[in-house]
């Protein structure tokens, strides 16, 4: 019987990580490929995949792959034959992360949905493939100093917080969706005529970003291969000056990878300089925020006092809490970043 799905609760899961006696490389790869059957191509990957021991989060859709995982350093050229197994993903391009962390991912996912980016684009409209020109981190390096180009940061505020290129323009947007036509608005209202340089975490977004603006009629655009993620590798291989300052943000558990020391970020509770995203404790909460080691001890790990109060009832109350607040509100919530937080709090102080 093929094997589709994880077997295993999370405890069980953990621990088979942690009597795991093999290093773990963590990496991500996409592709924008028409898949027919997106639900079978599921299946067969799934199998595939677990058969080598990855671990990690993979979207597919109709319009292409998009996977961050976790695979054994033994297994990393048996992935390639793997991946080259499905005519879509020959010579897939791997993006290995700066930082490899066996506690990155517990388990297998991969779900199709469907788009592998939210974007909230129409496709059909314009050529998804006429992207802009792909540089390395050495050419990269060279269009940051000329005059005439205008770099801009296509991920969400969150993420560029604690790391960013110098220069670069940074989108308020806390979401893709919303940083499309955030960036459109800016380049039509400035009246830019400057070459465009994009860049994100691994290169994914760049892909659907450049084709936009180019159908928009901008013509120079450019944007870097493998995002901050591989642009850290290259210039730590060649040797290279980083114009990019602080820690690249990803989507696992480990919140980041630090690719200078520069800390440019602040607590969201007190100011104070620091650069450590964490969710807050409170589970009706959950929020993403920055928090300094002395207000997380002070706040229990969460992002208020209100939070801290709630974190502290039975358990039992707390989970009617949040059934309650769900009920009464079509609202989610929380948001993903503090800046935009729904107040939680005010929702359920009725129900104390």
């Amino acid at each position: 019987m093929k094997r589709k799905f994880n077997l295993y609760d999370d405890e069980t899961l953990k621990h088979k990580l942690e009597s795991e006696t093999f290093a773990r490389i963590n990496l991500s790869f996409y592709r924008y490929v028409i898949l027919e059957n997106p639900s079978q191509t599921r299946d067969e990957l799934y199998e595939a995949l677990a058969s080598i021991q990855v671990l990690g989060r993979i979207y597919l859709a109709k319009e292409g792959i998009n996977a961050q995982i976790s695979v054994p350093d033994f297994q990393l050229e048996k992935l390639s034959e793997v991946l080259n197994t499905f005519t879509f993903f020959e010579n897939m391009y791997l993006n290995i992360a700066v930082e490899s962390r066996e506690e990155a991912f517990i388990k297998l996912v991969i779900k199709v949905r469907s788009k592998i980016v939210a974007d909230g684009l129409e496709d059909l409209s314009f050529d998804v493939t006429n992207v802009g020109t792909h540089l390395t981190a050495e050419e990269f390096n060279h269009m940051l100093e000329d005059k005439d180009t205008i770099c801009i940061d296509m991920r969400n505020s969150y993420e560029s917080e604690i790391g960013h290129f110098q220069g670069a323009i940074l989108p308020e947007a806390e979401t893709f969706r919303e940083e499309l036509p955030e960036v459109l608005d800016f380049l039509q209202e400035s009246g830019t005529d400057k070459k465009i340089l994009l860049y994100c975490t691994g290169g994914i977004r760049c892909e659907k970003a450049s084709a936009f603006i180019k159908h928009h009629g901008y013509k120079d655009v450019y944007q870097l291969r493998g995002g901050i993620i591989s642009y850290a590798q290259e210039i730590k291989s060649k040797n290279l000056p980083s114009k990019f300052l602080g820690k690249n943000f990803v989507f696992d558990s480990r919140l980041s990878e630090k690719i200078t020391e520069d800390v440019l970020a602040k607590c969201h509770i007190c100011g104070t300089s620091c650069d450590t995203h964490t969710n807050c404790m409170n589970a009706g909460c959950h929020v993403l925020m920055i928090q300094c080691p002395s207000c997380s001890e002070k706040l229990n790990a969460c992002c208020s006092e209100e939070c801290k109060d709630i974190l502290q009832l039975p358990e039992s109350l707390q989970k009617d809490l949040r059934r309650k607040v769900r009920i009464k509100s079509s609202l989610v919530p929380f948001t993903k970043s503090r800046a935009k937080k729904r107040s939680y709090n005010n929702l359920t102080k009725n129900d104390n």
